[in-house]
Order: C-alpha cells, then sequence, then structure tokens
C-alpha cells in the first residue's frame, strides 16, 4: 500500500490484518553541523520511498536486540501500523521506547496486535539516545533536551500526517515504559509538548520525584538522584568528560569546544552515554524540574494510566547476579539495610524479614520492588491523581515469560510488554497466555479512545482514592489492595 506525505510517498506491506510502514523520516538526519541542535525539517523526496523494512536503531552499543553497535545518526523515522479494515479515524497511540536512556528502538516493537486488538494506530519513533540526546556543554543551545525535541518533531509530524493513515490527529495518546515513561511525564510539563497529545500513558516510571536509595535499583549500585538534572549541572559534566577524553583541546572557547565535539567519531562518544541519560531543565525546552512540576500541578491536564509490574526489581536483582556471579546472599541482605536506610534499617528489617522459604536474591527484590517502584509510583499517581483524571494498574502475570534464565522472573520489570506487542529478542508468551493479554491491548484502546479504560467486556476498574488498583493477571483481574500490599505506609513515613 503506499500513501502520499507531504514529503513525498511511502510504500509499506500488508501482515495479518494490519498494514505497516517502517522508517518513515519525521526530521532531518542530526549529522555534522546538525549533531546537537533541534531537529529541523525533512528534505522532500520523489518516487516513492520504500517503507516495509525497519530502519537501524539510534547510535548505541551493542545490546541483546543487535549483533553489533549502531553508529549511523541519521535516526529520526518512525514506524506507522494500522488496522487493515479502517473504517473511521481511528485513535492514535505514540508509543516511546525504553532502554534506560542509552538503548533500544522503537522498530523492535511490532504493534500489529495492539493495532489490530485495539483498532488504534500506533506510532513508534526512534529518537536520539545517550550522550546524543541528554549531552550538555557550556554554550550548546537547549542541551541534554534534544531527545525530548526529537519526540516534539514527531508529534508535530503525527498531528500533519497521521489523517493519511486513517489515524486521528485530534486523539492522540503518548505512551512510554520505564525511560520512555520518564519522557512522557517531561512532555506533560514541556510548554513546547502543550497540545500535542490528549492523554497519557506511563508504565513503570523510575525515579521521577525523588531520590532512590542504595542497593534499592540494583544491589551494589550507589544512591540514586531524581532522574531530572539542572542544565548547569549537565554542562559541567560535559565539560569536564570532554577534557577528560581528550576531545576538546585545552582553552578552547564554547564554539570552537562544539566544533571539535562534533568532529569525534560517534562510536567514542557512545562510549559515556551511561552519564547522559536524564533530561535537562531550567531552559526553553523544559523550564522547570518535572518533580517539581508535576507536585504543584503545572503540567498539562490530560488524563493519565499509569502502573508498575507486581515484581518490578527481580529483573534487576537478576541483572546483578547474572553480572556478578552469584546471587544476594544472607550475608549481604543486613549489610545493604544497613546502608540503603540508615537509621531505620531495623524497622525496614522488622518488615521485610529474611524468610526460610525464599532465597535473598528473591527477598531483597520485593523489598526493592516497594521501596524503588511501588512507592515512588503510588506517589507520582497521586500527585496527577489531584489535578486530573487518573487510572493505576499493577500488572501481576507471575507465569510471565523470565529474559534471565536461571532466575524466577515473576513479574518484572518490562515483563508486560511481550503482551501489548511482538517483541524482536524477548520470548513469546504462551497462546493461552497472549489470548489474555489482549485484555491489556483492550484497556488502553478505551483509554486512547475516550481517556477512560473501562470497557463493558472487561471487569471494571476501582477508585484510586480507595487505596485499590487494578491487578491485572490470568487468574484474575480486580481491585488489589496496592497500599498494603507494597507497604506504602512504611514508605511514606520513611520518605
Amino acid at each position: 500500500m503506499t500513501v502520499t506525505l507531504g514529503c513525498g510517498a511511502v510504500r509499506g506491506r500488508r501482515r495479518d490484518g494490519h498494514l505497516t510502514f517502517h522508517g518513515i523520516p519525521y526530521a532531518a538526519a542530526p549529522v555534522g553541523e546538525r549533531r546537537w541542535r533541534a531537529p529541523t525539517a525533512v528534505e522532500p523526496w520523489a518516487g516513492v520511498r520504500d517503507a516495509t523494512t525497519p530502519a537501524a536503531p539510534a547510535p548505541q552499543l551493542a545490546q541483546s536486540f543487535t549483533e553489533a553497535d549502531s553508529l549511523d545518526e541519521d535516526c529520526l523515522t518512525l514506524d506507522v501500523t494500522v488496522p487493515a479494515s479502517a473504517t473511521r479515524k481511528r485513535p492514535v497511540l505514540v508509543w516511546l521506547h525504553g532502554g534506560g536512556g542509552t538503548n533500544g528502538s522503537g522498530a523492535v516493537y511490532d504493534a500489529g496486535r495492539l493495532a489490530v486488538t485495539g483498532e488504534v494506530v500506533v506510532v513508534t519513533p526512534q529518537f536520539r539516545l545517550g550522550v546524543l540526546s541528554y549531552f550538555g556543554h557550556p554554550g550548546l543551545a537547549d542541551g541534554a533536551t534534544f531527545g525530548l525535541q526529537d519526540q516534539q518533531a514527531a508529534l508535530h509530524w503525527v498531528r500533519r500526517e497521521i489523517a493519511r493513515f486513517g489515524g486521528d490527529p485530534g486523539n492522540v495518546t503518548l505512551a512510554g515504559s520505564s525511560h520512555g515513561a520518564l519522557q512522557v511525564a517531561a512532555h506533560l510539563t514541556a510548554p513546547g509538548s502543550a497540545g500535542l497529545f490528549h492523554r497519557a500513558v506511563l508504565q513503570s516510571p523510575f525515579g521521577m520525584l525523588g531520590p532512590t536509595p542504595a542497593h534499592t535499583f540494583i544491589p551494589g549500585g550507589p544512591a540514586l538522584p531524581p532522574m531530572w538534572s539542572p542544565v548547569a549541572e549537565v554542562e559541567r559534566l560535559g565539560a569536564a568528560v570532554a577534557e577528560e577524553r581528550g576531545w576538546v583541546r585545552p582553552g578552547s572557547d564554547p564554539e570552537a569546544a562544539l566544533a571539535q565535539l562534533r568532529a569525534v567519531p560517534v562510536g567514542e562518544l557512545l562510549t559515556v552515554s551511561d552519564a547522559f541519560i536524564r533530561p535537562a531543565f531550567g531552559g526553553a525546552v523544559l523550564p522547570e524540574s518535572p518533580a517539581v512540576a508535576i507536585t504543584s500541578g503545572r503540567f498539562s491536564r490530560v488524563p493519565v494510566l499509569l502502573g508498575t509490574t507486581r515484581d518490578e526489581a527481580r529483573f534487576f536483582v537478576a541483572l546483578f547476579a547474572d553480572a556478578v556471579g552469584r546471587p544476594v546472599t544472607a550475608g549481604d541482605y543486613p549489610r545493604m539495610l544497613g546502608e540503603a536506610f540508615g537509621a531505620a534499617a531495623d524497622e525496614v528489617a522488622a518488615r521485610y524479614p529474611l524468610p526460610a522459604d525464599t532465597t535473598p536474591s528473591l527477598a531483597w527484590a520485593r523489598l526493592c520492588t516497594d521501596r524503588a517502584w511501588a512507592w515512588p509510583a503510588w506517589e507520582l499517581g497521586q500527585a496527577f491523581a489531584a489535578h486530573t483524571p487518573t487510572w493505576f494498574y499493577e500488572f501481576a502475570d507471575r507465569d510471565a515469560p523470565a529474559p534471565v534464565p536461571g532466575f524466577p522472573g515473576g513479574a518484572q520489570h518490562g515483563s508486560e510488554l511481550a503482551y501489548q506487542f511482538d517483541l524482536a529478542g524477548v520470548p513469546t508468551p504462551p497462546t493461552a497466555q497472549r489470548e489474555w493479554g489482549e485484555c491489556l491491548n483492550r484497556y488502553w484502546a478505551a483509554f486512547a479512545e475516550s481517556g477512560d479504560p473501562a470497557r463493558a467486556d472487561l471487569p471494571p476498574w476501582p477508585d484510586l482514592g480507595t487505596g485499590h488498583v487494578q491487578s491485572l493477571a490470568p487468574a484474575r483481574i480486580g481491585g488489589v489492595d496496592y497500599v498494603a500490599e507494597h507497604h506504602l505506609d512504611l514508605w511514606s513515613r520513611l520518605a
């Protein structure tokens, strides 16, 4: 099928009840002098552009779904997935992928099941990551916000072009998981994003409103600040890293320094991407910290759907065990409690004893799930709910496929994604589980349609004000006492 856009025509392909268009440019390639600049308009092309093959990921070092480093900076493309039988304008869901801010790709999220089951048009953009996205340096305009600006450009593209695919530009849901959820939160507070979307979905948001104690994101890890940085702090870090790596000649003025940095091979830059994953506030793109803006009610008042998985932290504890070659031990447990919670360690230990019927790794993962994921997400949900309709869920299928072999995965971080999408490199749930998982897509589609996930053909959604959230599991869909389940009274008191 061929669709004619403002810049040229694209040809996609038909697959199992839906149409897919891959690698459509939504902004010019941010290469050469365009590195670390705001995205600019796409140059029109002649003829019909082939859109049947996924584009390469944004520059990143090799990960589980890529066999080699991805080094092509010409990455500002998106995929569009459309139900084949479009009889009306469909709601649009724009999906921002996760990956910790340094890796990932919209192209690995095959949205066919979501589009067909939910009767929605799904857009999955690629955007700059890591050092190419959230790097700052003295003299660099709009530093550490380039990924956000790319996503704004993608949302503008949706407004201009999505009707040509049968989508409704007046009904756009911005959704993301993990680091993608972080960016959804940023767009809720960014002036340039206002009006570009009409609903928001945040799956497994992390580090939004406050710091995370040592060991509770990953065992052995330090305490983490909120996932937002003042622009001056990022500029200082960028200047220090550039000098340490020898990328900038000593004594260079800011303009000369930036010219030298734009000449550094992208593969070298990627070696420091882990240091540049936080959007910077204090500039035109993100004037204030989203943590402050959200808790003060200064955000776009669109309906919000957010939640967590039942066993978020098992993924990160499994990564620790895999990396160091051993799990958390009984000896580690009291030491990490003391380092994480100081004088409150005994109070935490009383609520989270080391039981005889489970491993120390799973016990620590339970504690980390509650402190690093459930409680911050609950606080975020309460902040939204004070100003806009807010719906909260917990994905609770403990038989979801486990990506780290040999570790009981449970409903760990990201485990719901395999029920929403067909994911490259991720185990596919068995058929019976996939069929149950379609309820997620129906709930999400109802939310995209109306701002309310309730559907007549699915169990009702509990009121957030009761302390109950919607638990999503094969054996049961219904309200669960989230406050009690995750000991949120303890964490609220210790905060």
